[in-house]
């Protein structure tokens, strides 16, 4: 294969773009490193203890997609279940049930959730785009009534569709990516899934990162504590850009991209700030646990829950053959 193939292959991209990652990751971790040793003497400190915290687990999740993207298409599909599956345990976990919506349940975790991923693994646009928003929006209170439990039923049914919708049908978008049929793309649906999640993920750390070094007004300390005006606009700006410099490895010239970034990341912020009001009415800081400095699964994709839907829509309608 002569250099210029190489370059433009999709395998060659994909490799770069994670050593890039790698490389920031790098640098993140000398200076977290550095922090720690240096400026608290060894003592602990709590930011800067989350901030390692969450680096670390920027390494694994890192290495787990990677890992997805190695083996191949249903191995991403795979793993976007398995995201799903947590993200709705999380969800119900803390949501108000009764015995009378188990088997609601049943037909949400072993039902829909991996029937919407089947779909999206054979590419049958036709009925994902509607399983959930039409099929399970009719059966899931059918099944609920069978219970013959009344005790706070709309809010009960609401609750778990509410769950489904987020959780399944909207995570399960970032997989349907590679179902799209892009002229002069072939083979590069994955790259699509790298710049969506890079653009979301990015606008978080950088918000957080905007919002630590000049962050003074507060959004809605109500429902968002740490989130700012002047964090949310630097970090929707900056990973923007981001957006923009990567155009190479998606369909999109530059200020396409730089366009689509923007309203990905305002939608990604909104998906935080929905799911951060849920969390404060339920009285939890974090949907749980399983990513140390994260908090839970859905603590981690909230933002491309809103934003995931969005940007597979815009290809399909303006790139999709």
């Amino acid at each position: 294969m002569n250099m210029t193939a190489l370059e433009y292959s999709p395998s060659y991209t994909l490799l770069l773009v994670f050593a890039g990652i790698a490389g920031t990751l790098l640098v993140a971790s000398l200076i977290g490193f550095i922090l720690r040793t240096c400026l608290t003497g060894g003592r602990t400190n709590p930011v800067i203890f989350n901030l390692n915290a969450r680096i670390n687990a920027w390494w694994v999740m890192v290495l787990i997609l990677a890992l997805a993207f190695w083996i191949g298409n249903t191995a991403v599909v795979v793993l976007f279940a398995f995201i799903s599956f947590q993200a709705l345990r999380e969800y119900i976990s803390v949501t108000y049930t009764r015995r009378g919506d188990y088997r609601a349940l049943l037909w949400c975790f072993f039902c829909f959730l991996p029937l919407q991923y089947w779909l999206i693994g054979i590419g049958w646009y036709g009925l994902f785009s509607i399983l959930i928003p039409v099929y399970a929006f009719l059966l899931l209170p059918i099944s609920s009534t069978l219970g013959a439990d009344t005790t706070r039923f709309l809010e009960r049914a609401a609750k778990v569709q509410w769950g489904l919708m987020i959780c399944v049908y909207c995570l399960s978008h970032v997989p349907a990516l590679l179902a799209l049929d892009i002229a002069g793309f072939e083979g590069r649906n994955l790259q699509l899934i790298v710049f969506l999640l890079l653009i979301v993920q990015s606008s978080d750390v950088f918000q957080y990162v905007w919002g630590k070094l000049l962050g003074r007004r507060k959004l809605a300390p109500e429902i968002s504590p740490s989130k700012t005006l002047e964090g949310l606009i630097g970090g929707v700006l900056t990973s923007t850009a981001v957006g923009a410099a990567l155009w190479w490895i998606t369909p999109f010239t530059w200020w396409q991209a730089a366009l689509i970034a923007l309203t990905v990341n305002v939608l990604g912020f909104f998906g935080g700030f929905v799911l951060s009001a849920i969390k404060r009415d339920r009285g939890i800081k974090d949907w749980g646990h399983m990513i140390e400095g994260h908090g839970g699964m859905l603590d981690r994709v909230d933002s491309v829950s809103f934003s995931a839907p969005i940007f597979f829509h815009i290809v399909r309608y303006w790139w999709n053959v």
